[in-house]
């Protein structure tokens, strides 16, 4: 008895896929996934003042809702891992792009702080879903494509968060917190609905191929968990720098709120710009050199911030600091993927994630004791694992000039930012204050809640 047309096109040993998407396509396609998620965070971020304010609720209380969505997603993350194996990394970050775009409107509906809690648990537990399944996907961009991608994946992320905040910001003053999260959540929706085709379209081929190597090799299991650790080490940094950045450049060091923002604002943009030459950089040093650069290079920024109390060097700081960082957390869920598919980019994803639930709390008990510039050097110390594990993220390429290309990385990444952050400073002036009042033009000066953004991150 033949097969109805959709079941023939997953029959076994059968390869003609109709419509099946060209590799820029799926990139494409990807990139905006990886937008979408950061956008609907950023838009969340910018309003927790609003929710905050409406609430009532003081910095304890909003503290622990807050939590609720780290809560959620490390609910949801371990299962995100199996789900995708099972149905596809395209499907399941489809129904979690869906699933985060109608959460969105929860919190600004909520009248009480347990309504709130409650909400942020089910917006975590979706964002959780889509970050994890959208790294998956960004893994089998990687396979298809036969070379580095994730980092310019997560390139868009960091750009959808900043454009997310930048529009909350704008918003913020003129309309409802609900009102406005919920255009966003519209818009993810039919964004959603255009992407979702070329993402399951994918997906159908990798069943049928056998691409996904859920379980991975034997004794995988060990340095995927390892990748984790280099993962959470490097998500608490950035969870230090979101939580603690600007409060230590007001706190500790007087300086003005529009130069306090230039310090959030340089880390996020130096991020971002990082992981846009990220691609390029992987296929020239590779990507032991290039996390082992980039960690370097942000143990030596968390150390400017630490010991040096002078402004304009914590601000330097915290732009190395971005672009050490930029690239370590996609190269290792990368590599994650790579040896055991969906439940090794959950698995990594999810150590990753708890160090970033643990590390601001920790910096905040530190801060109290001994003031934040010493519960920076925590973060130099735990930064500088992934210098010393890089090896475990990738054989180096087998190319003449090793010593040279050894340092590449710090030094192109900081050559870019020098570019990058030159061209923002174009135009506003020579003074710091107006560079830092420059930055905030760009980004929101409203930092989001250290939560999903470095797992997409």
């Amino acid at each position: 008895m033949p097969l109805a047309p959709g079941l023939a096109r997953l029959r076994p040993g059968r390869r003609e896929y109709p419509q099946t998407p060209s590799v820029p396509q799926y990139r494409v396609a990807a990139t905006v996934l990886f937008a979408l998620v950061g956008a609907v965070f950023g838009s969340w971020a910018a309003r927790i003042p609003d929710v905050a304010a409406a609430l009532a609720a003081d910095p304890s209380t909003l503290g622990l809702a807050l939590l609720c969505i780290s809560l959620g997603a490390l609910a949801s993350m371990q299962l995100t891992g199996a789900l995708c194996a099972r149905y596809g990394a395209g499907l399941v970050s489809s129904v979690a792009a869906v699933l985060a775009s109608s959460t969105l409107v929860l919190p600004g509906l909520s009248s009480s702080a347990i309504e709130l809690g409650v909400a942020l648990v089910l917006f975590g537990a979706a964002t959780g879903t889509a970050n994890v399944a959208a790294n998956a996907v960004g893994v089998q961009v990687e396979r298809a494509a036969g070379r580095p991608m994730l980092p310019s994946l997560h390139a868009g992320f960091s750009f959808g968060g900043l454009a997310g905040a930048a529009v909350g910001g704008l918003v913020a003053s003129t309309v409802p917190t609900a009102v406005h999260l919920t255009g966003v959540g519209v818009v993810g929706l039919v964004v959603t609905a255009a992407i979702a085709p070329t993402l399951r379209a994918r997906d159908v081929e990798q069943q049928v191929a056998g691409a996904d190597p859920a379980d991975g090799p034997r004794g995988a299991r060990g340095t995927v968990l390892l990748l984790g650790v280099i993962a959470g080490c490097t998500a608490f940094g950035e969870g230090a720098v979101t939580d603690w950045g600007a409060l230590h450049l007001r706190e500790s060091l007087g300086a003005p709120t529009a130069v306090a923002a230039a310090g959030y604002a340089g880390f996020s943009l130096a991020m971002a710009c990082g992981r846009l030459a990220g691609n390029r950089l992987l296929r020239t040093v590779g990507a032991t050199r290039l996390v082992g650069g980039g960690a370097v290079l942000a143990t030596a920024g968390a150390l400017a911030v630490a010991t040096v109390p002078l402004v304009e060097v914590v601000i330097a700081g915290f732009v190395l600091v971005g672009l050490g960082l930029a690239n370590v957390f996609p190269v290792a869920i990368a590599r994650a993927g790579t040896l055991a598919g969906s439940a090794g980019v959950a698995l990594a994803s999810t150590v990753g994630y708890t160090g970033l639930l643990g590390g601001p709390p920790l910096l905040g008990i530190v801060a109290d004791a001994v003031g934040l510039h010493v519960a920076f050097l925590i973060v130099a110390a735990l930064v500088a694992v992934g210098a010393v594990f890089a090896g475990h993220v990738g054989p180096a390429p087998s190319r003449t000039g090793y010593a040279r290309r050894l340092v590449a990385p710090a030094g192109a990444m900081a050559r870019l930012a020098t570019t990058r952050l030159g061209h923002a400073a174009r135009g506003h002036g020579n003074s710091l204050a107006d560079l830092g009042a420059a930055l905030a033009e760009r980004t929101d000066v409203r930092r989001p809640h250290p939560g999903l953004e470095p797992l997409a991150a």
